[in-house]
């Protein structure tokens, strides 16, 4: 399997990586250990660079089988995990990143992220006295991470607070896909500000996190994928848990065309009616795509609960 995927400047870190990003959370979904390290070999065969995982995946599993994956291909790749403290402050951080290495085998993260900014209040606990900023601070000083940044997908509103403190960061996770343009919109709101800084873009949920888009037939994974790699990111990450799936991703990014913004804004119109509903963006709307140690941190009901 070979391709050529674009490499893109990472923010104004001097970077690059490949404009596709392989995504940590459905590895370790996968029942077999071996196919799911089979796919990371496969996309870093085809020209994949970045690598996306956090601590909180699947108890540590998703680290677990990257790490074996990059076992002799980490100089290969740029290495992304998020630390998943959910308000809780700087030693829990220290304590997930030194577990992140050892999973991940390596002395050090090329990027290290706070994990999913979804609540109203995480800003101010995140910047607190003691809190996982100081962390993050710190882990770049004794050289455990070269580059920091934070995720969150729940409203643009929690990224502009995390962005107006005066902490650099160099890189930001966030929702990106032709729907989102339409709905509370990371895409309008957000990423001119990452842009106009040099903080490197990595977008994410191009199929909408559950694919519900592509099931409903509202728009195609070419199409959606590639919107979404159309958008000035350093990279757009993106879930596979088999190779179908990496092929098909591939297909798109192998000698990327990018959409012209006639293209872009008549992908736009089209789905604007079934988007200001937000019905293929839940993960702006409920609780259900907010993972279970941050919603047990902020007292939030449990998948049990929400089933009832």
């Amino acid at each position: 399997m070979t391709s050529d995927i674009p490499l893109r400047p990472f923010g104004a870190t001097g970077l690059v990586v490949s404009a596709l990003g392989l995504g940590g959370y459905h590895l370790g979904r996968m029942a077999s250990e071996r196919e799911a390290i089979r796919i990371v070999h496969a996309a870093i065969d085809a020209g994949v660079t970045f690598m996306d995982n956090a601590w909180e995946y699947h108890e540590g599993r998703s680290e677990t089988i990257m790490g074996k994956a990059l076992a002799d291909r980490r100089e290969r790749v740029f290495l992304m995990t998020k630390v998943c403290t959910h308000g809780r402050g700087r030693r829990e951080a220290m304590r997930q990143l030194d577990q992140s290495l050892r999973r991940l085998r390596t002395d050090t993260l090329d990027l290290w992220q706070i994990h999913e900014c979804v609540y109203d209040n995480d800003p101010e606990r995140h910047f607190a006295r003691g809190g996982v900023v100081e962390a993050l601070v710190e882990a770049k000083r004794q050289g455990k991470v070269r580059l920091v940044g934070f995720t969150g997908h729940k409203h643009p509103s929690i990224h502009l607070a995390m962005l107006a403190h005066d902490v650099r960061f160099d890189a930001c996770q966030l929702p990106l896909n032709c729907f989102d343009a339409s709905f509370r919109s990371f895409e309008a709101q957000v990423l001119p500000m990452l842009v106009g800084r040099g903080v490197a873009p990595i977008g994410m949920k191009s199929f909408g996190g559950d694919a519900r888009q592509l099931k409903t037939k509202a728009v195609t994974p070419r199409e959606a994928l590639r919107y979404a790699m159309s958008l000035p990111v350093a990279t757009t990450v993106s879930g596979i848990d088999s190779m179908r799936v990496l092929r098909q991703n591939l297909a798109v990014a192998a000698g990327f065309t990018p959409m012209t913004r006639r293209e872009m804004e008549a992908l736009r119109r089209r789905v604007r009616d079934e988007a200001t509903d937000g019905r293929f963006e839940l993960y702006k709307t409920t609780a259900r795509h907010e993972g279970p140690v941050g919603r047990a941190q902020h007292a939030f009901p449990g998948d049990d609960e929400l089933a009832i």
